[in-house]
């Protein structure tokens, strides 16, 4: 099966409630490997990188997020697959 790659932009009250701690460990648990960062304007910015399957299920995890979120939007974008290894929070 071939990866996919998808580029997620959250926003709402996304940061300081653990947003990228737990989105770390849901796509772990899921296979996948990319990143999640904060960005200077107050979303999260994510890429997952792997089955479609897990990924579709990742983005609708980013859609309701960790307990104290508060998600208003997700804007997805899929890219080509870049061959990410591990899944890491940026800084």
């Amino acid at each position: 099966m071939r990866p996919v790659r998808a580029r997620v932009l959250i926003s709402g009250k996304v940061q300081g409630v653990y947003f990228r701690g737990t989105t770390e460990d849901e796509a772990r648990s899921r296979g996948l490997a990319g990143w999640v960062r904060n960005t200077p304007g107050g979303e999260v910015e994510a890429v997952f990188e792997g089955e479609r399957e897990a990924v579709e299920a990742m983005i609708a995890w980013c859609h309701r997020g960790p307990p104290a979120a508060r998600v208003t939007k997700v804007a997805v974008s899929w890219e080509e697959p870049r061959g990410e290894r591990g899944f890491s929070v940026r800084f």
